[in-house]
């Protein structure tokens, strides 16, 4: 032991062996100095967000944001002037939130659909998912109208329905999720039943969309009927239900849609009120035969009248698979966000339409047999996929001089060119025979408005066509 210390001794009174433990101890002091700070300023930067978010939320008087506490807030009323009030730093959470949108829509279309409200009626399985994306979207004043309560059925496609949330209204399910993504946001809960009379109070606000997902057909019609009376711009949800295949889902006018028997009693029925276009709406071309309407009991039978949830709303039990309310809601919340942005989006009219486009060529087949020797006889270029391109992806569906989809027909642009892709146009029949038979260029005969169109749209072409 002796012999130890006395070497331990030797080894501390050499200079250079002081030199390096007084150089190791500096090191050790200076790198527990840093951590330290980086630990302070880390802890700090966590308490501050954390601060942010807590004031954020609004509920000084609750120590915790359960489920049941959020439920007991009072619902305040929300118009488009509603103001919301951020600091600084909330602002600054707010955009890194929303950083890929702004990527996206531009601060100026960001900036528009934070300023929006929108509406939206019916809080089910499409209108759940087309409020919780719009929220998640940057839009900051939602008024949420729905008189139903969430059931265990409602788990397979509501955007917020929990175990823990069966019994209360779905509304109220939405606004209590909002709040944990976007507390800053104003979010109006309505527990109510949509009807002519009602209209004007829970469509009051000036809002920018009112985004129609009933599912009785009575309401929808009153509520898209007071819309397009009173200049309000409303997106509306066809049925989503006994449907699965989410690559016919579209988004059309009223007027252009076909396929879907919701959608047809609708146009219908508005039809009857003096409506024939004008109305947005999602909806899918899917024929729904592949499931049934779920069977009443024997002992619903006699008066089936009595088990529905409210006089005239429906009995039995509608399949549903429950993605494809979700897509019906996201593809509603889309189009209101672009919309909202002034980002240019041309939804198609219709697709799928394999047998159009083969009668189309038939039909331009026929139209070439009969062009002149002198603008070089019959030069078809086109297949089935490129009618179905020119139709859809180019023309939109519709004639290029009227906008109508009524018997639509492919012919050429310049007579004295090529029928190909780059020198086509979609036009009515009426249309294309009248066109077939002008003696001048067809920039002599057409108004400057409808060439320049027509030029664009070829212009876009010889683009895409480097694409196909």
């Amino acid at each position: 032991m002796e012999g130890y210390m006395e070497k331990l001794s030797r080894v501390f009174s050499d200079t250079r062996a002081q030199l390096v433990a007084t150089a190791i101890a500096a090191s050790a002091v200076t790198a527990s100095v840093m951590w330290g700070s980086r630990h302070a300023r880390r802890t700090k930067r966590v308490r501050d967000l954390k601060h942010d978010a807590l004031d954020m939320l609004e509920f000084d008087d609750f120590s915790t944001s359960s489920s049941h506490t959020l439920m007991q807030q009072p619902s305040m009323p929300v118009t488009k002037s509603t103001p919301i009030d951020l600091s600084p730093h909330e602002e600054a959470l707010i955009r890194e939130q929303l950083a890929r949108h702004y990527a996206f829509l531009s601060e100026d279309g960001m900036q528009k659909v934070r300023d929006s409200f929108v509406i939206v009626v019916g809080a089910g399985g499409v209108g759940s998912w087309a409020a919780l994306m719009l929220l998640r979207s940057g839009v900051q004043r939602i008024r949420l109208i729905d008189f139903d309560q969430v059931t265990l059925s409602s788990l397979n496609r509501h955007a917020a329905a929990t175990r823990a949330t069966v019994g209360i209204p779905k509304v109220d399910a939405l606004r209590n999720s909002f709040t944990d993504i976007a507390p800053h946001a104003r979010v109006e809960a309505r527990v109510a039943l949509f009807s002519a009379e009602t209209a004007a109070e829970l469509l009051s606000g000036n809002p920018d969309f009112v985004l129609d997902c009933i599912d009785n057909m009575d309401t929808k019609i009153d509520l898209l009927d007071y819309c397009k009376k009173n200049n309000i711009r409303v997106v509306s949800a066809m049925g989503a239900g006994m449907k699965s295949d989410p690559s016919r889902v579209q988004i059309a006018d009223i007027s252009d849609t076909f396929e879907d028997p919701m959608s047809r009693a609708v146009r219908r029925r508005l039809k009857a009120r003096g409506i024939q276009n004008g109305v947005e709406v999602v909806y899918s071309v899917e024929k729904p035969g592949k499931v049934q309407l779920l069977s009443l009991a024997d002992s619903q039978k006699d008066e089936p009248g009595d088990f529905s949830v409210l006089p005239d709303f429906r009995v039995r039990i509608v399949p549903v698979l429950g993605t494809m309310p979700a897509l019906f809601g996201m593809t509603m919340a889309t189009h209101v966000l672009t919309e909202l942005a002034d980002f240019p989006t041309e939804p198609l009219a219709i697709k799928g339409r394999h047998a159009l486009y083969a009668r189309v060529l038939r039909e331009l087949g026929t139209r070439e047999s009969k062009v002149p020797a002198a603008y070089g006889g019959m030069q078809l270029q086109m297949s089935t996929d490129d009618c179905s391109y020119m139709i859809e992806e180019i023309w939109r569906g519709k004639s290029a001089v009227s906008g109508s989809t009524d018997k639509i027909a492919l012919t050429r642009w310049q007579r004295n060119r090529p029928m190909s892709t780059s020198n086509c146009i979609c036009l009515t029949k009426s249309e294309a025979d009248r066109h077939d038979k002008l003696e001048s260029a067809p920039e002599e005969y057409y108004s400057p408005e409808v060439v320049a169109y027509i030029e664009s749209r070829l212009a876009e072409e010889k683009h895409l066509s480097t694409m196909r």
